[in-house]
């Protein structure tokens, strides 16, 4: 979703959370750039529209849900960074709470470059 010229970086944020909470692929790319880059903790980026896609609904599959709080989030000239906790939910039912700090870089009113910083691997221990 375009981040509109009356909208706020928290609406925007907002927005952007609830379609990942939603695990909600399509409206999760909408926020991104076309030609957008992806990247979660330490594995490689991922490119493009569709294969953010592909990796991002490959990741909703391998969880039951997930629910983000966003703590707090400020805005440095083109770059939106945000922190919080974020509960995972595995298929067995066990929940996984995890610290995260997004940075993202805005264009055009959506994200060029997204960077998820966060340690998952307590999630597949």
């Amino acid at each position: 979703m375009t981040m509109k010229s009356d909208m706020t970086d928290g609406e925007w944020l907002a927005g952007l959370f609830a379609a990942i909470d939603a695990m909600d692929t399509t409206a999760f790319v909408g926020y991104l750039a076309e030609s957008g880059e992806f990247r979660f903790g330490n594995l490689p980026p991922v490119v493009g529209h569709a294969a953010i896609a592909q990796f991002v609904s490959g990741f909703f599959a391998s969880i039951k849900s997930l629910k983000h709080e966003v703590e707090a989030f400020w805005r440095s000239g083109d770059h939106l960074i945000c922190r919080g906790t974020v509960t995972y939910v595995r298929h067995d039912a066990r929940e996984v709470r995890v610290p995260f700090a997004n940075i993202l870089r805005i264009e055009n009113g959506v994200a060029g470059d997204y960077r998820i910083y966060a340690d998952a691997s307590a999630l597949f221990a």
